[in-house]
């Protein structure tokens, strides 16, 4: 296995340990039961014909093939869900599937058939014995074949040893597509996330993020036009114009200033006869209320005011106290057995040769290679929902199972959505995508 998956497959030895003791009870259960039912067989005379009675067998012998039964079925269960047994804790490995999740009732059942086919024999040559009532022969023929079914099952269990995929899988591993692992020197992949395990998504090689500018920050400050100030009519007549210089003599002028400034009392003008005020002499003038310019506005280059604005004095928007910006969006990928992983669309159509049916035509297809065609030509519709998908299998000829982080396996319903979190594995036909958030 990939050094960085820190998997390390099982040695024959370990594997021999471990079905040793997991056979030792069951052995010793048939060989103790059916040596007292043979001892027990008595045979009588009558009429020139030798009567055996053989009830003590059938009675041992049944008790015995009973509880080998039961812990049979008690141990195929345990490792089908876990991929633990006895012999498996005590020396520290796991059986699993192709991708290091449990085994599963099935593979288990036919790993354990093409292990204990001597025994199975063994047991039909002993059934053959007390029908035909063989018992004379019984030791030479029952004899050599629990010898050739103990060599056989040895065989098995170390032909890891001939593979020459660096040992990883023995002739029953071959034809239930299992393997196993030796989780003391290396990872346990059943609790930790399959083959694959918390690296499948670690790193990803996606695109560098862009920072982007906000619009505001980034818009080009807008050019205030500066309005005229109307032109006031002086006495004479004639618009004045801002900046006109001098005052004409006899004559009151309304100047603009430039910039405020205080206000500073001029004494009263001398008045002339009747009232009127003496040549050579000017009157004050205090800009009215809607000439003046408002308090703080900073005149540009060309001595006209600019016009004061609440905003102008903040660059950006002020966030309210308690006011959250949007939650960041995750990204959902998967990533294929085959090492090929992909960014996840609103709606994914998973398959052979997927086609969107009515409603579905702007669905990503998602085409996987599958030489064997245990994939449907639409097998999957993947619907990403934030923190994970809904996975629906289209009514797939082969169907589809989700295996969850902790390892349990649960098949899917056909037409009916089921909610995927990442870190999960979907399996379809013979294939098998991961989940992650990147």
């Amino acid at each position: 296995m990939a050094s960085n998956l820190q998997l390390v497959p099982a040695t024959a030895g370990k594997r021999l340990g471990a079905a040793v003791l997991d056979w030792l009870f069951p052995v010793a259960v048939l060989v103790v039961t059916f040596a007292i039912g043979f001892a027990g067989i008595t045979r009588t005379r009558s009429g020139g014909f030798i009567i055996y009675d053989t009830a003590s067998l059938v009675l041992f012998g049944g008790i015995g093939l009973g509880i080998s039964l039961v812990y049979a079925a008690v141990l195929l269960g345990l490792e089908a869900r876990t991929g633990k047994t006895p012999g498996n804790l005590l020396m520290g490995i796991r059986s699993a599937d192709n991708d290091g999740y449990a085994p599963g009732a099935g593979a288990v059942f036919v790993r354990g058939l093409l292990t204990g086919a001597g025994a199975l024999l063994t047991v039909l040559a002993a059934v053959l014995v007390v029908v035909f009532k063989w018992f004379d022969a019984a030791l030479f023929i029952l004899g050599p074949l629990l010898l050739v079914a103990a060599a056989w099952a040895v065989l098995v269990v170390v032909s890891n040893t001939w593979d020459k995929d660096r040992s990883l899988r023995g002739w029953h591993d071959k034809a239930a597509k299992t393997l196993v692992f030796d989780v003391k020197a290396g990872r346990d992949p059943i609790t930790t996330g399959g083959i694959q395990g918390p690296y499948s998504f670690a790193p990803l090689d996606l695109p560098p993020v862009q920072p982007v500018l906000s619009p505001v920050a980034g818009a080009r400050t807008a050019q205030v036009i500066t309005p005229q100030a109307p032109a006031v009519p002086s006495q004479s007549g004639q618009p004045f114009q801002p900046g006109q210089p001098g005052a004409v003599a006899g004559q009151q002028q309304y100047r603009m200033p430039a910039a405020p400034a205080p206000v500073v009392p001029q004494p009263a003008p001398a008045p002339g006869p009747e009232g009127r005020t003496m040549p050579g002499q000017t009157m004050s003038y205090t800009a009215p209320d809607s000439f003046a310019p408002p308090a703080g506005a900073v005149p540009p280059a060309n001595g006209q005011p600019v016009p004061h604005h609440a905003d102008d004095d903040v660059e950006r928007t002020q966030v309210r106290p308690g006011t959250a910006g949007p939650a960041p969006v995750a990204v959902l990928r998967i990533r294929l057995d085959d090492g090929r992983d992909f960014q996840l669309d609103r709606s994914v159509l998973v398959g052979r040769n997927p086609v969107g049916s009515a409603g579905e035509q702007h669905a990503q297809l998602l085409a996987v290679d599958d030489p064997g065609r245990s994939i449907s030509k639409t097998h999957l519709h993947l619907l990403t929902d934030g923190a994970g998908i809904w996975v629906t299998d289209r009514n797939s000829t082969n169907g589809s199972a989700v295996t969850t982080p902790d390892g349990l396996r649960t098949p899917l319903a056909a037409g009916v959505p089921t909610f995927v979190s990442p870190g999960s594995s979907v399996h379809f036909g013979d294939r098998t995508f991961y989940l992650g958030q990147a």
